[in-house]
Order: structure tokens, then sequence, then C-alpha cells
């Protein structure tokens, strides 16, 4: 019985940390992200300004080295979140990497897009991944930033962590506690409701903005564009409608007069 109890204290719990607003006004969905997802984070990538790009990867990478990161990511192994808007656009973006040489420890990068800074979106997302390490028993989160990547490192440190500074290259350490049944179940709670929500966000987009169905190969043009038959013309007379009425020359039958 006690057992039983403990189990729902914790669901109730759990429900509550995951769908807690993150602001008085709203909750923000953090999904996790896929291989079909790479086109979507090569977007996000390729829309950071000069700054932003040096700032996330410690140099001014160029769109090719974007993608070739992108296409590099590895989903089985690796953990991707993003925080998506209405439309769909990734607003923020955090890599969770594990290395198998050192499986004590994971690494996080995060960036977010310049138009919704100061919403809270990369503590949101740290917290995410710092979870989802936590519950893979990875006992050490690294942030490995430039140091004038004020941000990214006061995140690190509001969180707990010890950063130590390289002179131009800094390193936070956050130490995680270890898996409990109440991180775990926030941790399915807040997925799966930010599957709920993406997927209405794409219903909701569909709906809004269908798409054409092409005609391809040798299908027919669309029923707008086919010719309809048209039924012979029909004469009027006394009143009466007749249809191919025969000439005056067949037996038997003979046309009305007016």
């Amino acid at each position: 019985m006690s057992r039983a109890k403990a189990l729902v204290d914790a669901s109730i719990l759990a429900v509550w940390t995951a769908l807690r607003p993150s602001s008085p006004w709203r909750i923000v969905p953090i999904r996790s992200l896929g291989p079909h997802h790479r086109g979507r984070i090569a977007r996000h990538l390729l829309s950071l300004g000069p700054q932003d790009r040096y700032l996330r990867f410690g140099y001014a990478a160029q769109d090719a080295q974007i993608q070739l990161y992108v296409d590099g990511l590895n989903f089985e192994r690796d953990e991707v979140f993003g925080i998506y808007d209405r439309k769909l656009t990734l607003l923020a973006v955090a890599h969770l990497a594990y290395d198998d040489q050192e499986p004590e420890c994971a690494e996080l990068g995060v960036s977010v897009l310049e138009k919704v800074r100061g919403r809270g979106y990369g503590a949101l997302l740290f917290g995410r991944c710092a979870m989802q390490a936590r519950n893979q028993n990875v006992p050490t989160l690294l942030i490995h930033a430039l140091s004038e990547n004020v941000a990214m490192l006061t995140i690190a440190r509001n969180a707990g962590a010890r950063v130590q500074r390289d002179g131009a290259e800094s390193e936070a350490y956050l130490q995680l506690p270890q898996a409990s049944l109440n991180s775990r179940l926030t941790e399915i709670v807040q997925e799966q409701w930010a599957r709920a929500d993406y997927r209405f966000k794409l219903q909701a987009r569909q709906i809004r903005y269908p798409r054409p169905i092409a005609t391809t190969g040798t299908m027919p043009p669309p029923l707008c564009q086919t010719p309809i038959p048209r039924a012979p013309a029909k004469k009027k007379t006394n009143g009466l409608f007749y249809k191919n009425w025969p000439n005056s020359s067949t037996p038997g039958r003979t046309p009305p007069t007016s």
C-alpha cells in the first residue's frame, strides 16, 4: 500500500513539475528531435548571425560547415531538443552529445534565435538536457563555451555549475544527482506533452496552408478542367419540350404547329 501511494504521489509531482508554467502566461513545450528534423535544424543554425555562429561553435562557421555538422548528427547516440513556434520554426535548439570514450560526461551546446532572446529558452533547454543526462545515469554535464559567451555561462552558474576559465575559453561542470522516479516520470510527461503540441501545430498549419495535389505522369487533369458533355438542344413548341423531333416525312408523326 505504501509503495502504491508513493507511486501515485510521484506521478502527481511529475505531472506538476513537467507542466508547471515557466512564466505566469504560458507553458513552453520542448520536443526531442530526430533524423527527419535535420532540415529544420539546418535552417535554424543557418539563420544565425555571424556573432551567434561564433559563440555557438567557437569559430566563424560558414554555411558548408554548418551543413556538415547537421549531417553528422548521431541521433542514435546523442539527444537533440528544440522549441517550435506556431509556424513550426525552430526558435531554439540544444545538442546533448555523449562520448563513448567518456561515458561519465555529456557535453551541451545551445543556440537561440536573436528575435526570441530574453524569454528563458536557453535556461529551459539547459534544464531539459540536464534531466535527460541525469536519467541516463550520467553524473556530469559539461558546457564548453567561449569566455565571452556570458549568457550561456550565466545559465550554467545559476544551475549550480562550477565554471573554470582558461583564457578565451571556459568550461562549466554541473554535477547531476541520481535519477529518481520523479525525474523519469517528469521526462515522460514533458516529452508526451511536447509531441502532442507539435502534432497540433502541424495539423493547424496543414489546415491553414493546404498543399495542392500535383498532376504528374498520365493522371487526368483536374475535374474543373474536364469538358462536360452537353445534351442536344431542345426545341420548345406549344409549351412542350421535344428532343430530336422527327421531320414531317416520318409516317405517323407530325410535329405540332404554332
